[in-house]
């Protein structure tokens, strides 16, 4: 039997947190180590700091190449930020001590369509250490994007992509809520547009890319629109409280366009406590071509959790790729580990 799958996490926010969690429980896996970028938790143990419900004997560090040189994990998941210029230096700095990479960093999913130096440099320093990199998460890297692309190989032609997701934020924590400008009133969202701050959901553009890609179209321009979701009665997180009137969540919705045509459009609308307005959340695809298809299922796949168990699942797949950067389009669909992780490894490398 292989050596124990060694694991560290970036991140000990709700995502890291959930993350760590899930590689204590499989079979194969072993979390050796976590980076925080909050100085106030280094030295921190990693199962009080995390939730976990026990002491661990694993340290919480700030300083990443001294963690990566304690805990010597093969594979890292990273759950520190969105933004690729932000996840770019801890992922390089984990590369070059030959760590494969998994990213849930929004921008990762495919960073070669806002950022193709950045990418292509990524790439070039996987290659050079002999280390995979792939981002991942729900959405972007899997229901807008990844089961879209695996629905339309059914089909011999394509006229139009429709995809939309109708999610609930209410598990989400505060900074995640900040951007989706939850509890402001309409004024203050659509001011937040326009300075930044409210940014909506993150991977539309990435979304679209990696479907233009796997169909082989090129996209011309990407059209987006943010608007607020006015709450008519009281919605409460543990992290917001929104009364009627202000907003509770994010339309946002994209359209792109290939010789002047709209072909692919998704639609975002992220809101807490959906429900209480009488929203039933789910998810839709609907390809225009031969043959038309449709799938559709609701409620939602969580997102909280399905990128937790994304980013552990993809485990495998990272260490059988060749050494390069990724997006979930270019490596085997990811399943569940449910039996010993090194078995799964070693299967497919036999």
């Amino acid at each position: 039997m292989r050596d124990t799958i060694r694991v560290l996490v970036l991140g000990t926010g709700q995502m890291g947190s959930g993350i760590a969690r899930l590689v204590l429980r499989k079979q194969g896996l072993a979390l050796v180590g976590a980076y925080g970028r909050r100085a106030a938790r280094s030295g921190l143990d990693v199962g009080q700091a995390m939730g976990l419900g026990r002491d661990l004997g694993i340290r919480i560090g700030a300083d990443l190449d001294a963690v990566i040189q304690e805990g010597r994990p093969r594979v890292a998941i990273q759950a520190t930020c969105s933004r690729l210029a932000d996840a770019a230096e801890e992922i390089s700095t984990l590369v070059r001590h030959g760590v494969h990479v998994i990213s849930i960093a929004e921008e990762m999913a495919y960073p070669g369509c806002r950022s193709p130096a950045i990418a292509e440099e990524m790439g070039r320093l996987a290659v050079s250490h002999g280390v995979a990199v792939v981002g991942t998460g729900i959405n972007p890297g899997f229901v807008l994007d990844l089961l879209v692309i695996t629905l339309t190989g059914v089909c011999s032609d394509i006229q139009a992509i429709k995809a939309t997701r109708v999610n609930d934020l209410s598990s989400y924590g505060p900074s995640v809520l900040a951007t989706q400008g939850v509890g402001l009133t309409p004024e203050a969202f659509r001011q937040g547009v326009q300075d930044g701050t409210v940014v909506g959901h993150m991977g539309f553009v990435e979304s679209m890319h990696m479907i233009a890609r796997a169909l082989g179209w090129d996209l011309e321009r990407v059209d987006e629109r943010r608007e607020p979701i006015v709450a008519r009665v009281p919605r409460e997180t543990p992290f917001v409280k929104v009364e009627p009137g202000h907003t509770a969540g994010c339309n946002h919705t994209a359209v792109a366009y290939r010789a002047g045509t709209p072909v692919i459009t998704l639609i975002h609308p992220q809101q807490i406590h959906p429900h209480l307005d009488g929203v039933e959340t789910g998810d839709s695809i609907e390809i225009t071509g031969t043959p038309n298809v449709r799938l559709a299922g609701s409620p939602e796949i969580p997102g909280g959790l399905g990128t937790i168990a994304l980013a552990v699942n993809m485990i495998p797949r990272v260490l059988d790729a060749s050494p390069g950067l990724y997006s979930m389009a270019d490596l085997p669909v990811p399943a569940a580990i449910l039996g010993d992780a090194r078995q799964l490894v070693a299967h497919r490398r036999g």
